[in-house]
């Protein structure tokens, strides 16, 4: 239903558009600091999450590839897991200590009068 004041229709009208605008600058002003923060991230030197993943599974597989390759060869030097090792005898401490010095004080020089 139409207002027949026209004064109202165009308030409603300049609102409608402040409106836009302002929800178009609040749109501007995220995709800026999306910007900078991407930006800020990039100068420290971080990894993007697809590299650390792709790290990450090439650590896994050079892990698995390494204890493959322990078994192969403890299988072919014939090596069983050791059994737990005798324990060495505990070194003799050392006993010697300095000799003690003397208590005796220098005597003291009598006061020049």
């Amino acid at each position: 239903m139409q207002s027949e004041n026209r004064f109202f229709d165009d308030l409603a009208k300049m609102v409608n558009g402040i409106a836009g605008t302002v929800a178009g600058a609040g749109r501007e002003a995220e995709s800026a600091m999306r910007d900078r923060a991407k930006e800020w991230v990039g100068r420290m030197d971080f990894v993007s999450r697809e590299e650390f993943e792709a790290v990450k599974k090439m650590a896994a597989t050079a892990r698995a590839e390494a204890e493959a390759l322990k078994a192969r060869l403890d299988k072919l030097e014939g090596v069983t897991k050791p059994a737990a090792a005798p324990k060495a005898a505990a070194a003799p401490k050392a006993a010697a200590k300095p000799a003690a010095k003397s208590a005796a004080k220098p005597a003291a020089k009598p006061k020049a009068k």
